[in-house]
């Protein structure tokens, strides 16, 4: 598998891509939040991402990106406006990859894509939220160059999680 991500493709979403969507969704949930969002909560946001959620979001036009490598979606971003006012226009809301294609480099091409995305938009500066407890998430932020730009906490249940803001300008 190396040097696969260069046989990639990056695009927008499409209505036919929902349900791999939902199964990307489904598996990187659970291989990053399994034991740090509590379970049943976790379980009902998954539940909540069906193909109808993603075949939703896509008919309204929301920037979704997907990573495809051959004919199988592997990853996906959504992004668009920032979502708190400041200094950063652009937001990455959402970014991952499946299990299987982690690693190689497909994170990485997405994450491009999204800033020249989030660019054309004439978006500057560009944020991303993560739980502090994602180690996966924070690592791949602060080796693409984003630095701490704020800190908030996310409720699920009783359970109160940090999260970082990771900034570029």
């Amino acid at each position: 598998m190396l040097g696969e991500s260069s046989k990639c493709e990056i695009r927008r979403g499409k209505l036919a891509d929902a349900a791999a969507l939902s199964e990307i969704f489904r598996s990187t949930w659970r291989q990053a939040y399994l034991g740090i969002i509590p379970h049943l909560h976790l379980e009902s946001m998954i539940q909540r991402r069906n193909a109808e959620w993603w075949h939703a979001t896509i008919r309204s036009g929301q920037g979704v990106l997907v990573v495809q490598v051959g004919a199988n979606i592997a990853g996906y971003a959504t992004l668009g406006t920032a979502r708190v006012r400041g200094a950063h226009e652009g937001e990455i809301y959402e970014i991952y990859v499946m299990p299987t294609h982690q690693g190689l480099g497909f994170g990485e091409h997405l994450f491009e894509a999204c800033r020249h995305h989030l660019d054309t938009q004439q978006l500057s500066g560009l944020i991303v939220w993560a739980l502090a407890d994602n180690e996966i998430a924070t690592e791949f932020y602060w080796r693409r160059g984003g630095r701490p730009a704020g800190l908030g906490f996310e409720r699920f249940g009783n359970k109160k999680l940090k999260k970082i803001a990771f900034a570029w300008d």
